[in-house]
């Protein structure tokens, strides 16, 4: 089964600079976005506009924005890592923040890595394909247990 990447972005220029990142990094995975916070937990736990989703398979990392509208990726990942279901699902922070307190609390709420977003377009493009290779190429994750 391919494995899936879970991008959750609400600012659509980052959203088509991580995709079109990807995409250069020769990654095809499936990926899916979600635009909110209220949507990133309705497709983890398919409730809301994803109940009934089948399999609910799980992402190989989810690439999670700290600033978003409705919950904020910090409710986000607490949900996740409160959850059996999604315990161990990779999440790497990709923000914008360089408050040191949104790195502290990121890492303390069960991030497994915090990337800033460049402000630079190419530097952005570069982070995300390191990202990408990384996560989906390289890193084992833990074993599926369903």
């Amino acid at each position: 089964m391919e494995k899936l990447i879970m991008l959750v972005e609400d600012n659509p220029d980052d959203e088509e600079l991580t995709l079109r990142a990807l995409r250069k990094a020769k990654i095809a995975n499936q990926v899916f976005v979600a635009r909110d916070g209220i949507e990133a937990l309705d497709f983890l736990f398919s409730t809301g506009k994803h109940a009934g989703r089948e399999p609910p398979t799980m992402p190989a990392v989810v690439l999670l924005d700290l600033k978003l509208g409705k919950l904020s990726g910090f409710e986000v990942l607490s949900r996740m890592r409160a959850d059996p279901r999604t315990k161990l699902v990779p999440v790497v922070v990709l923000t914008s923040s360089s408050e040191e307190e949104d790195m502290l609390k990121s890492y303390q709420s069960g991030a497994n890595s915090y990337v800033r977003k460049p402000v630079e377009i190419s530097a952005f493009v570069t982070a995300v394909t390191e990202l990408g290779m990384y996560w989906m190429l390289l890193n084992q994750g833990p074993p599926n247990r369903d």
